[in-house]
């Protein structure tokens, strides 16, 4: 049980994040958006921006310098006349102060040629077409036996169309850059993101510079979601305007352009087909998905994947196809792909069990399986069935009458609802070095992120177990490209992949240790690629069970959460403290996408209307009353030294479907779409 390292410089406010560090002759930024949404940019006229005192400098399609590499559609910033979507950054202005850079953007005058914008994502749009593969790499259908007959076929059938919405990031730091550009033409950005390698290279090829040419500081990040997984706009437009002026730049987006600039979760249309006996088990899985790209760049959800692995059925197909749309890119948002996709199949494993009869947790357990279905590999490790028997005893699941909307207190109707959870082990390549010190002390340096989930903490947990020595004496040293690559924060990702590479450069260094550590210290380091290469196949998933309590209001249908808990299987724990924290964290968000996150879309002007956190809302102290997370304990010698899965995922997947699931139960209400707002209940209550 250990506290963050970093926990009194954050709470005393001596952690620098991004725009904080100090910079002499700094300048800022201002971006200016695209008031339509398509079109063509006519002309932009810059003269009374640039008669402001104390304005550096205007960037456009008119004058902005030619990129290197401009297949990231995103990043291609002013390179066309091109507007793809409402929002869109099509200028810049430099300016001596912020307020001054703002003024002048305001002050810009760009003329387009205006196109209707086509935003409404639909399952019969007419561009609908299927993606080379889903994100990162998975084919986007699948298909084994003859789902299709065999689901006509089946005694029970459930046949059911599910929505999720747009939702979006909304980190509590903004997507923040200071670029400077050095005298020997080196370029160095403070950066906030989930990544510095990966900001180092993208950037380099950008601006046509070897990465070694490209220094990203990041040691503080404010959280990110997903949305600071690859460099955004503001990296690209911070480092361009920092040439023009002359002069450093400091740019942040403000949390209304941070709605068309920064990334989302595409809306989705789902429909699913189970088929089963009269006793539950499944012979029929059909999943089949339509969501959202942009017209600059594919992103393709894959959404329908944890369907090809989480319940066993001899006929199975999953499906994506997308509608490419004049919008900003949709990208990672937390668990991506298994939280929508997984809300939509935990539902459906919801009505299965009213349709049979058979309790929600027993019908889960009946269709188990102890290999990937489709793949045919076996599981690492697998203990969705544990999660679920744990939960249901600790949630007090026996308890509840399986009759929907028959529990009453007052005017408030009371249900509840479980659903799994399930999220890949991912595991990446990483480089670390580790160094002994003269004075006794260790330095660990690997270029990971901690954006807020106690990455730190945990890896030096790891170095100073691996190297026997006390935590005290560990100095561990991350956020920085100059150390050794690092793999993205993502994917749940992290501790296994970067611990994977501190606990190899730890050992390494103890077999350089022969008694006193000479002046200029001894170090090692470690590359985990071939390690990985050399894995068994396996399936390595972490598995979780989600039960929620909730009341409803019979009069306005308010939902409230009671209480809620997360059971988890994610092999070896590293530290209590700041895994609960990321389980109890996934929850929360699980609870916002049940029951209030979902960014509108304009229809007529296209994007997102409601662009702040007054409008946009996410869950407040209020909301969230009891949530608990608790953990079976799982070795597992297939995945890496530590034994350990990613957590900073599965706590939010699954969870909107417990949410949904308590709902039916509290009322007999079946609520389809996303998010469960009182105007969806009182319809039917």
């Amino acid at each position: 049980m250990t506290d963050r390292l970093e926990g009194r410089e954050k709470v005393t406010g001596a952690a620098r994040y991004a725009f904080e560090y100090p910079v002499e002759g700094v300048a800022y930024a201002a971006a200016v958006q695209a008031s339509v949404g398509k079109g063509r940019i006519e002309s932009v006229g810059a003269d009374a921006a640039l008669r402001l005192p104390g304005v550096l400098a205007v960037l456009s399609c008119e004058n902005a310098p030619e990129l290197s590499d401009t297949s990231d559609g995103e990043l291609a910033l002013f390179q066309s006349r091109t507007v793809s979507y409402r929002g869109q950054f099509v200028a810049a202005v430099v300016a001596e102060t912020l307020e001054t850079a703002r003024e002048a953007a305001r002050l810009l005058r760009v003329e387009y040629t205006e196109e209707a914008p086509d935003v409404r994502l639909r399952a019969d749009h007419p561009g609908l077409y299927k993606p080379d593969k889903v994100n990162p790499v998975f084919p986007a259908d699948t298909e084994q036996g003859e789902p299709e007959k065999a689901f006509a076929a089946s005694a029970v059938r459930v046949d059911a169309v599910y929505t999720t919405p747009a939702e979006h990031n909304n980190p509590m730091e903004p997507h923040a850059t200071i670029a400077q550009w050095n005298e020997d033409g080196t370029l160095t950005l403070h950066d906030s993101n989930q990544g510095a390698s990966t900001v180092q290279s993208t950037i380099a090829k950008v601006f046509g510079l070897e990465p070694s040419q490209v220094r990203v500081v990041s040691p503080h990040v404010g959280g990110g979601f997903g949305s600071k997984g690859t460099p955004r706009p503001n990296v690209v437009l911070a480092a361009m305007a920092a040439r023009a002026a002359g002069r450093p730049v400091k740019f942040a987006v403000p949390r209304q352009q941070m709605f068309a600039t920064t990334g989302y979760r595409t809306p989705t249309i789902q429909r699913i087909r189970l088929g089963a006996g009269q006793d539950g088990r499944l012979t029929a899985i059909l999943h089949e998905v339509v969501e959202q790209t942009s017209t600059v760049k594919e992103f393709a959800e894959q959404t329908a994947t944890p369907t090809r692995m989480l319940y066993q059925a001899p006929h199975r197909l999953t499906s994506h196809r997308v509608a490419p749309l004049d919008v900003p890119t949709p990208s990672w948002m937390r668990a991506p792909g298994e939280t929508p996709g997984m809300y939509a199949l935990e539902t459906a494993m919801d009505e299965l069990a009213v349709a049979t009869g058979i309790d929600p947790v027993e019908l889960r357990v009946r269709n188990d399986t102890d290999r990937e279905p489709e793949s045919g590999l076996p599981f690492s490790s697998r203990n969705l069935v544990a999660c679920l028997r744990e939960g249901a005893e600790r949630f007090g699941w026996a308890g509840r009458d399986p009759r929907p909307g028959v529990r009453e207190e007052g005017r408030r109707l009371v249900g509840m609802g479980v659903a799994a959870s399930t999220y890949p082990a991912y595991q990446r390549p990483n480089r670390a070095t580790a160094r002994a010190e003269p004075d006794g002390t260790f330095t660990v340096r690997i270029a990971a992120a901690d954006i807020g989930t106690g990455a730190r903490t945990a890896l030096a947990l790891l170095a100073a177990e691996t190297l026997k020595e006390d935590l005290a004496d560990i100095r561990m040293e991350i956020g920085d490209s100059s150390f050794p690559r690092a793999s993205v924060a993502g994917g749940s990702a992290g501790t296994a992949g970067w611990g994977t590479a501190v606990v190899r450069a730890c050992e390494a260094l103890r077999g350089k240790l022969n008694g006193a550590v000479p002046p200029e210290g001894v170090e090692a380091s470690a590359d985990t690629g071939e390690e990985l290469k050399a894995r068994a196949e396996y399936a390595r998933h972490a598995f979780g069970a989600q039960f929620a309590e909730v009341e409803v209001d019979a009069d306005t249908g308010e939902v409230r959460v009671r209480r809620m808990l997360g059971v988890f299987a994610a092999g070896r724990i590293i530290n209590p403290v700041t895994a609960r924290s990321q389980f109890i964290g996934g929850m929360t968000m699980g609870v916002g996408m049940a029951l209030m996150e979902q960014s509108v879309m304009d229809p007529e002007f296209g994007d997102y209307l409601n662009r702040d956190l007054a409008q946009y809302h996410v869950p407040a102290c209020a909301d969230i009353r009891d949530v608990d997370a608790a953990w079976v304990e799982e070795s597992d010698p297939h995945l890496n030294p530590m034994g350990a899965k990613g957590i900073g995922e599965i706590g939010i997947v699954g969870a909107a479907a417990a949410v949904g699931n308590a709902v039916h139960h509290a009322t007999g209400i079946r609520v389809r779409d996303l998010p469960i707002t009182p105007a969806r209940l009182l319809r039917e209550l």
